[in-house]
This record gives C-alpha cells, structure tokens and sequence, in this order.
C-alpha cells in the first residue's frame, strides 16, 4: 500500500457501530467501511458546503420551518446536480486506489448510499445551520 492510501486509511475514524458479516452485499459492506468513515472524516467540510450552499441561495433556508429546512437538505442533495456533484467529489477524493476501483465498479449503488449517508449527516447537525449573528449572540 502506497503512503497517501496509507495515510488516507490512518486518518479515518474508527465506527465502533458499524457491522461487517460474511452475509453482506458488496454495497453495504463498502458502506460501513469506507462510506461512514469518509464522510464523518469530511463533516466539517459537508457542513462548511452546505453553510456556503445556503448563502449562495440568498439565505432562504433560514426562513423556512424545521421540516421544510429539512426537506430544503434533502432536495439540495437529491435535485442540485452541481452540489450533489461537489459533495461527491469531497467524499471520493478521499477513496484509495483501490476503494476507488471498488466504486467504479458499483457506482450506481454507492452514490445513493453515498448521498443518504451525507443527508443524514447534514440532517443530524441542522442546529449548526442557523443564522450566523444568531450564533455568536450567545
């Protein structure tokens, strides 16, 4: 193994939930080893995307209600190809040669995978979404 995949694998953390068996599709099992470390890896920068997503939007997302907000996530991921893009590109640059060969072999299956995953994060971390002065007036 070369030194960047080593480093990309070191760097990744551990998912003590994650459960791998012998009864696993190939998906599901590139998904808690690779999907779930990668992406709780990149939550930073997801969350960084989407704060940019929404002031390049005029900031409408902070006028809506908790479940349009939510709805708001999911159809930014699901509909805008161009963000749904980047995000793909943030999670895949941090494949191995050889997770990336994985991919491109399933990569119909994995994006869903991918982009649900990356949902749910963003989801799960709505409260970091409200608007900035709100933020620092504590």
């Amino acid at each position: 193994m070369n030194t960047r995949d080593l480093s990309l694998k070191q760097m990744r953390p551990e998912i003590l939930t994650a459960t791998i068996n012998d009864n696993m599709s190939i998906e599901e099992r590139f998904q808690n080893l690779v999907l779930r470390p990668v992406i709780k890896l990149q939550n930073g920068l997801l969350i960084a995307a989407f704060r940019n997503y929404i002031l390049k939007h005029k900031s409408v997302f902070y006028g809506l209600t908790l479940q349009k907000r939510m709805d708001y996530i999911e159809n930014a991921i699901h509909k805008d190809m161009k963000f749904r893009n980047s995000l793909k590109g943030m999670v895949i640059g941090q494949f191995t040669l050889e997770e990336y060969s994985l991919y491109i072999e399933n990569s119909c299956a994995l994006n869903k995978r991918m982009m649900n995953l990356v949902k749910e994060r963003l989801l799960s971390n709505i409260q970091l979404f409200e608007k900035p002065e709100l933020l620092t007036a504590v």
